[in-house]
């Protein structure tokens, strides 16, 4: 087949979204120049979503407020030309055999999902990112097909390996190129992976009964794309089928609807244009809303998603509090209920996270926080130099801080379990904790004290404490702690998360509680 400028720059996008997928990655540099988040950033949905809930601006948005004024000067082209997930769907739509469409896909459903996502934001809460298409493709990639590429690599590296014997030595170029290059850092094996994949591969099985199914019928980027189109200086003309031929109903992949052209449906593809076998269509600039129906939806499904959207913000606000105390963000993040609004979920901080730190949350947040980043201190910690989640996070959500200042930001604050930790609980020595805190003047310390064992001995034992001061919750104690099970010591959630002080040559440490005590 032919391919047209439409396609071209259409597969062109899409290589460009996997190539910064790809180097959304630790490649053994500190810094990130090119990111997969430029494509959230030029996201109208994202940028609207924030907006309403963030009741503020960030420059970051800047490529999509132009977006947007694209859209309403050129139509829905974004769908037609740019989107990755749209791409991946025209190409699998050859490969599936059609059967006939899901009527309960079809009126106004798209509706019922766009206008209670934009009511719920103006309630400050931000709920795009669990349908916008570049966050469920994203998260598809990094928390199941991405990680299994790597497995596979890896294994079927091995297997090669062991198949030419003692002539491998002649492949590792290759590999330290594939490995530095392609694959992920490390593997890692997400929460939330499976349902993830089942959203994605459920969008493209949609294919099977309607060509382009997900973006004509759900998906809320290209309903608000449509809307914004509507007021394009652009019109189809002819506007319906001609009489003698109807070959525009075989190409189309989003707009004929009984013989009729709906402008906000149309995607820009120009198939139409291109394989018109009389060559009679065109693109002509009119004034705008000139010829056309009234906007969609109707007055109940316009009310009725609003009442959706504020109904919503009801039991999505609600967070467990016995999880509370473990709800550890990202550092920079200091208002939770801040993060919540900017945040996309697009999972991009956790494919960086240099250390496993970060990992979707469930429920642990409520509904109002799945998929959004914690820190989990037993699977990994917060290393003390990386700065790459702020660097990747498309919204700001998290912040790009400079290293020295990202240091000082407090995650939480470790306590000690004297129930687990073995210099109390069995009177024996460990200073694990203490050896691996990253922090200069060590936020953990031991003082050596004199105790009865559980042998009825008199010994010595040195017994870590915490510095609370300059204890900035990097979760490396809990991580490293040698218990098998509940570590002796856990990172916990404080309200006030301000920075610790700066600290420069000549400025004096907090005082030691136990200094002359024998420490």
């Amino acid at each position: 087949m032919k391919l047209t400028t439409a396609r071209i720059v259409q597969y062109l996008f899409l290589a460009l979204f996997l190539i910064l997928f790809v180097q959304t990655e630790y490649r053994g540099q500190d810094e990130i120049n090119a990111a997969v988040n430029s494509f959230f950033r030029v996201d109208p949905l994202v940028l609207f979503s924030y907006l309403l809930a963030a009741k503020s601006w960030t420059h970051l948005l800047l490529p999509a407020a132009l977006m947007t004024l694209a859209t309403l000067l050129l139509g829905r082209f974004f769908c037609g030309w740019i989107c990755p997930l749209g791409t991946t769907l025209d190409l699998v739509t050859s490969r599936i055999r059609k059967t006939a469409p899901v009527a309960a896909l079809k009126g106004s459903l798209k509706y019922w999902l766009l206008v209670p996502i934009l009511a719920a934001a103006l309630l400050n809460l931000n709920l795009a990112g669990l349908l916008d298409p570049f966050a469920i493709l994203l998260r598809g990639l990094t928390f199941f097909f991405y990680p299994l590429l790597g497995l596979f690599a890896r294994k079927g590296w091995v297997e090669l390996y062991h198949l030419i014997g003692e002539r491998r030595d002649v492949l590792a170029p290759a590999w330290n190129l594939v490995h530095s290059s392609i694959l992920p850092f490390r593997e890692t094996l997400y929460p939330l992976a499976f349902l993830s994949t089942v959203i994605l591969v459920g969008i493209i099985y949609l294919e099977r009964y309607e060509e382009r199914n997900w973006c004509r019928n759900l998906c809320p980027l290209g309903t608000l794309l449509g809307w914004l189109g509507r007021f394009s200086l652009f019109k189809r003309v002819p506007g319906g089928l001609c009489a003698d031929c109807g070959k525009c109903r075989e190409l189309c992949p989003t707009t004929f609807d009984r013989d009729i052209l709906a402008k906000e449906e149309c995607i820009l593809c120009l198939e139409c244009q291109v394989r018109c076998p009389h060559q009679r269509i065109r693109f002509l600039a009119v004034a705008p809303n000139r010829g056309m129906g009234p906007l969609l939806p109707e007055r109940r499904v316009l009310l009725g998603g609003v009442a959706a959207g504020m109904l919503l913000a009801i039991p999505a606000r609600f967070r467990p509090p016995e999880k509370q105390s473990r709800l550890l963000r990202p550092p920079g993040v200091r208002s939770e209920d801040e993060f919540l609004e900017k945040c996309v979920r697009c999972g991009e901080c956790m494919k960086v996270c240099l250390k496993n730190a970060l990992y979707p949350a469930a429920f642990q947040a409520g509904i109002e926080g799945i998929y959004t980043p914690l820190v989990i201190p037993r699977l990994g910690y917060c290393e003390y130099n990386c700065t790459l989640c702020g660097q990747v996070c498309p919204t700001g959500a998290i912040p790009r801080l400079p290293v020295e200042q990202k240091r000082r930001e407090v995650i939480g604050k470790a306590v000690l379990d004297k129930n687990h930790c073995l210099p109390f609980a069995k009177r024996v020595d460990c200073i694990v904790c203490e050896e691996h805190c990253p922090i200069p003047s060590k936020a953990i310390r031991s003082r050596e004290v004199e105790t009865v064992g559980l042998d009825g001995i008199r010994k010595k034992v040195k017994e870590p404490y915490v510095v609370d001061e300059i204890c900035n919750g990097c979760g490396i104690c809990e991580n490293v702690c040698p218990l098998e099970t509940k570590a002796g010591i856990e990172v916990f959630a404080v309200q006030n998360r301000t920075p610790l002080p700066e600290v420069t040559e000549g400025t004096s440490q907090p005082a030691d509680p136990y200094a002359g005590g024998g420490s």
